[in-house]
């Protein structure tokens, strides 16, 4: 079945990037009112810009949205070609 690995293969994409969406949201710094106190252990791996990372991740995350809003609409409209071409023929 053509239909078959290509919907698993969506399914499987979509699964993947929720997990590492979720990976990122749990290792990503908490808010300003929250902040942990820093101590020496932190070291220098702490020097990253957290509000430049989260701009990042924010772009990122839309335009993952948009894309998936588009694909969705894409295939709507495809989907109801399809049904019209067989309720015509």
């Amino acid at each position: 079945m053509v239909r078959g690995w290509r919907s698993r293969f969506i399914f499987t994409f979509i699964v993947y990037f929720a997990g590492f969406a979720t990976a990122i949201y749990f290792l990503a710094p908490p808010p300003d009112g929250e902040t942990a106190k820093n101590t020496e252990k932190d070291g220098p791996h702490v020097q990253f810009d957290s509000q430049e990372f989260v701009q990042s991740f924010n772009t990122g995350m839309r335009r993952c949205l948009d894309f998936g809003k588009e694909a969705a609409k894409r295939t709507a409209k495809l989907v109801k070609e399809k049904v019209k071409e067989i309720h015509d023929a």
